[in-house]
Formats: structure tokens, sequence, C-alpha cells
């Protein structure tokens, strides 16, 4: 069983590094990760990543050992590289482009003018339907090159790598978030009288109780 478990992460490994890392989700999985662990299991074809393109539907047939085929249009076409660009002069700085951008490619700060670092754009698309007010636009990075003749293996490797720092830094930022939220809990629960308008101890200990589960919840969530 060991052995099985361990051929199936070794094929998913390469699998893997065969695409092209733009976590665009278009392939129906959360990440490229997500769709490499289904593929090693067969829960998934080779058609389905548009910017790996052809060329990306073959490396993974030759990793498993399968007969090409055409990208299945129900994932999307491959295309040219796009870029995401933000017209400063509409953006609200209301932050949710920064926090679906999977690879932190866009900088800025609440009620502050963001900006698209153009290096670091995989094109995933992942920004447009969370703006508010439509000032993303998305233009072509690559000219008539389309699938891996517009993306390297090094962009690939880059994109990788910043997903994964900012998987860990929003897992970070979520925990320490937990963190604070039960330490002002444990804070208010040390003196509830002082925290609240209610005098009656019956409606003091229904509060604490209250208070108590949602510590719970937050606590489990965070071990989860």
């Amino acid at each position: 069983m060991k052995a099985q478990g361990s051929a199936h992460e070794q094929r998913a490994s390469q699998l893997l590094d065969a695409l092209p890392h733009t976590q665009c989700t278009r392939c129906g999985f959360a990440d490229c990760a997500g769709y490499a662990h289904a593929l090693a299991l067969s829960e998934a074809d080779i058609d389905q990543c548009p910017p790996g393109g052809a060329q990306g539907v073959a490396r993974l047939a030759a990793i498993l050992g399968q007969p090409e085929k055409p990208l299945n249009p129900q994932f999307g076409l491959e295309a040219p590289r796009r870029v995401a660009f933000i017209d400063e002069q509409w953006c609200i700085g209301c932050t949710l482009c920064i926090t679906a951008c999977p690879t932190d490619a866009i900088v800025g700060s609440h009620k502050r003018m963001h900006t698209v670092l153009e290096t670091y754009c995989t094109g995933c698309d992942l920004c447009l339907p969370v703006c508010p007010v439509d000032c993303i636009v998305m233009e072509n990075a690559s000219g008539e090159a389309t699938g891996w003749q517009a993306w390297s293996a090094e962009d690939a490797r880059t994109a990788r790598k910043r997903y994964e720092a900012a998987l860990v830094r929003r897992a970070r930022a979520h925990d320490e978030q937990a963190l604070r939220l039960e330490a002002k809990a444990r804070e208010k629960l040390a003196n509830l009288g002082a925290h609240s308008h209610h005098t009656d101890p019956v409606v003091l200990e229904k509060k604490r109780a209250v208070i108590e589960a949602a510590r719970a919840r937050a606590r489990a969530k965070r071990e989860a």
C-alpha cells in the first residue's frame, strides 16, 4: 500500500513539473497541484489545461503513456499569454484582486491604488471577476505565440515558487488572525461583566457559553 502511494506521489510530481503553473483553475481544479494529483489517479484527462496548449497535452500524454488528443474546448482554447493591467484612475483600492491573485503579482493596500507586477502575472484572469469597478484589462503579452511557446519553463518555475510562497504567507496570516481573535475572546471571558451591558447572571452565562463555543470552533479550524 505504501509503495502504491509512493508511486502515485512520484507520478503526480512528474505531472506537476510538466504543467505551466498559471494556477488559472480552468482545468476545473483549485490549482495545478490538484490537477496533477487527479491526473495521477485517472480522475482527470490530459486535455484540460488551456495555458499549456497542444504541447502541454503532449507532455502529459508522454508521462502517462497515453495517445495525444486535442485540447478540450470545454476548458478553454489555446491562446497568447495575457497580462493584467489596472486602470489606476478607476481603482478604488478594495484589495479583492490582491486576494484573488495566486502569485502575489498585484501590490497595493486598502483604499490605495493597486499595480500589477507584469513579470509575475500569469494571465490567470482570476482578478477580473472580483473587481467591482471593472478597472482591470487583460492585454496580449506574447503576440501570436501560444501555449508553451508563450510561456517558458523559467516562467513556470517562478510562478510555482510564488504560488507556494503565497500559500504559506496566507496560511500564516490566517493563523495569526485566528490567534488574535482567540486572545480577544479569552480577555473578554476573563472579565465578561465589564465587557457587557448585561448584569443578569443567567444572560452573562449564556453569553459566556456562546463565546466558549466560538473559541472551540476557531481552535478546531486552526488545528485542522
